[in-house]
């Protein structure tokens, strides 16, 4: 018998691994199953060379659940007690503060760096034993023990068979561990696409109304998964089922690309695009990645472009380390030229689609165009793989290139000042009425619905070549979105002006964290009476602060809105009319009072050039307070007079709620007002 110390500089080697490695121990079963795969594999290594010329038999690794205990069988080539002295006792283990604060709030990166994959066994168990036999001839079969001490011990066993078995003999904090189905849990998460069998416990079935054992052997992985195998053996329904296998409960992709590449790194798997409409954060994490089989993680935003963790699948690379820190991958110089590859393949994948058969692009890019936006927005490298292929879609169902796009609109919807305009809609219901304004004047209305789109905007404002400006279709009339020459504006009177806005503003709701200003303007006979607009830069700087940080304080102001009166309405007109004939009596002899209060202060003011305020008489002073109040009750007694009017004229309150109405703004009490006013005018 063989005792001895485990060779490591520090004798709290055990304590370090159960306290910074206790958030993370699941992966003991992890890596006592890998180890079991790889001496199994290492076997089948040397049978192919002709080193080992024995029957291979029954190759599977085997996990028993025991009472207290859990078990890890192989049959692959076993170990040596000399072995056991190299591979087991001597840890190459130096520092162990500078190990404790590197790696204290990373567990994996401990086992990963030191190579201590055997030794997380000790974050779940009071005691290991191995039981190990050498495949190599009249080998004398060897039991090393430890309690979770540097002490252990080495004796002979009667191990009849070549290969190893792992036995964890668990703490009482990790009970948990002692239930089959968590097991076979963890296995199927970490295990289920290694190259060799993994059986846990046994096949059940139902039978007369209850589920019962089987004889058979539960084999939890597949040992053959997809990405391993070449792309031309297989069909498209290979894809979808290995899909349906990942993701079980997920719609059916569209399509994927199988990536497989030999140089300058390793790097195999596949990479599905699924439909994606919304709500980014919830289709991340979908990626698995792999390392020679093995699960790592499904979180790889250092590994892939944060936009492509938007796509489901798989990536397997042996460069990247199985056990990594964050900052490490975001450092490492193959995971960069990963990172590379994978975004020119998808690039590469998408335009060959569209290349090859744009119609089925076009069907697709609905549900792609999220993952290309996102793209598009944080890679310029990918914007500019994209950019030739990348789509508009306009209010009419039709697809356009960006270029394409440009040419058809160039012609009428460049403005005087030789920008060009693309109007677009963000909800096609409920901005009807303003894109049926803007194509009966012959202009195209581009959708621009998604989430990402108001970012896109702003880019592509930028990326496009000249002066062009996105403008939403219902921010403005639409001469003002789009300014002519050939357009000759004629005024109101101001008098008329100011009767008109004061009339609809009277009857204005108060709503909160919205401000209305009331303007009258020139629209044709056919345009809507009233409209409610919203100017592009208000909304567009709301719109971005609620998806990107820092600019919230946009999202706490009010919303500023324009309502636009057509004064070439004949309701308008009427309006006009009636306001006139019931107010100008009324309104005259204030308006000469207003007049002459003016004048007097425009003099006052006069009087006071050239003066600094000290040497302006005190009289002079009081004389202009009293004015600006009179001036000021005087015109609220004119506001006073037009909104008396406004009161009883339902015609205008009619025509406010519809244009809020319009707007989503009418609701609750203000809603069954309108109803009740409606039917009555009815």
């Amino acid at each position: 018998m063989q005792k001895g110390k485990i060779g490591v500089t520090t004798e709290n080697i055990f304590p370090v691994i159960k306290q910074f490695l206790y958030s993370d121990r699941e992966i003991f079963l992890r890596e006592i199953v890998s180890n079991a795969v790889d001496a199994t594999q290492k076997l089948k290594t040397l049978a192919s060379k002709g080193d080992f010329k024995g029957e291979m038999g029954d190759l599977k690794v085997t996990v028993t659940v025991g009472k207290d205990t859990i078990t890890v069988s192989d049959r692959g080539i076993g170990m040596t007690a000399s072995e056991i002295d190299k591979y087991i006792n001597q840890i190459a283990f130096s520092g162990a503060n500078d190990f404790l604060e590197k790696y204290k709030n990373d567990a994996t990166a401990i086992i990963g760096h030191f190579g201590l994959g055997f030794y997380s066994a000790f974050m779940v168990s009071k005691k290991v034993e191995i039981i190990t036999k050498s495949y190599q001839e009249g080998s004398q079969a060897v039991k090393w023990s430890c309690d979770g001490s540097p002490e252990f011990q080495i004796t002979d066993s009667d191990k009849a068979d070549r290969g190893t078995d792992i036995i964890l003999y668990l703490d009482d904090d990790s009970k948990e561990y002692l239930v089959e189905s968590t097991i076979q849990g963890l296995l199927k998460k970490y295990c289920r696409f290694l190259p060799v069998q993994i059986a846990c416990g046994k096949k059940k079935e139902w039978k007369d109304g209850k589920e019962v054992e089987t004889a058979e052997d539960n084999i939890i992985n597949s040992v053959e998964p997809l990405w391993t195998r070449t792309p031309s053996e297989l069909k498209d329904e290979d894809y979808k089922n290995f899909y349906r296998e990942l993701y079980p409960m997920s719609d059916e992709p569209m399509f994927w690309i199988h990536l497989n590449v030999d140089f300058p790194f390793h790097l195999t798997g596949i990479l599905y695009f699924p439909k994606i409409k919304s709500n980014l954060d919830l289709q991340k994490n979908k990626i698995q990645l792999y390392c020679n089989q093995v699960y790592v993680t499904d979180s790889v935003e250092g590994i892939v472009p944060d936009f492509m963790t938007l796509l489901h699948g798989v990536i397997d690379s042996p460069d990247i380390p199985l056990n990594v820190s964050r900052s490490y991958l975001q450092s490492d110089s193959n995971v960069k030229k990963i990172s590379g590859y994978i975004t020119k393949k998808v690039a590469d994948r998408l335009s060959q689609i569209f290349k090859n058969d744009r119609k089925e692009f076009e069907t697709k890019w609905d549900d792609v165009r999220l993952f290309i936006a996102y793209g598009m927005l944080t890679e310029e490298e990918f914007y500019g793989k994209m950019e030739k292929i990348a789509l508009f879609k306009d209010t009419d169902g039709q697809y356009f290139t960006y270029e394409e796009y440009k040419k058809l609109i160039e012609g009428s919807q460049t403005d005087r000042n030789k920008s060009l305009i693309y109007l677009y809609a963000t909800n096609r219901e409920e901005q009807y009425s303003f894109i049926e304004i803007a194509k009966n004047k012959g202009y195209n209305v581009l959708m621009m619905d998604g989430n990402l789109d108001v970012a896109l905007i702003g880019m592509l404002e930028q990326k496009f070549a000249g002066n062009s400006r996105f403008l939403r279709v219902d921010s403005d009339s639409i001469d003002n979105l789009i300014a002519k020459d050939d357009v000759v504006k004629t005024e109101l009177p101001d008098g008329q002006k100011r009767m008109l806005t004061k009339v609809f503003s009277s009857r204005l709701p108060k709503i909160e964290k919205a401000d209305f200003h009331v303007d009258a303007q020139s629209l044709g006979e056919q345009s809507l009476p009233v409209m409610i607009t919203c100017s592009e830069y208000m909304r567009r700087m709301k719109d971005m602060s609620a998806i990107q940080s820092g600019m919230s304080f946009y999202g706490e102001m009010p919303d500023m809105y324009t309502v636009i009166l057509n004064r070439d309405h004949k309701l308008v007109k009427k309006i006009l009319e009636d306001a006139g004939a019931a107010c100008d009596a009324k309104v005259k002899p204030e308006d000469e009072k207003l007049s002459a209060l003016k004048d007097r202060q425009a003099e006052l003011r006069k009087a006071r050039e050239g003066k600094k305020d000290e040497d302006v008489p005190q009289a002079e002073k009081d004389e202009m307070t009293e004015i600006e109040g009179k001036i000021n009750a005087t015109e609220s007694i004119i506001s006073d007079i037009y909104s008396e009017y406004a009161s009883t004229n339902d015609v205008v309150s009619e025509l406010i709620d519809l244009a809020l109405l319009q707007n989503g703004m009418l609701k609750g009490e203000a809603l069954a007002a309108f109803i009740r006013r409606s039917v009555e005018l009815i």
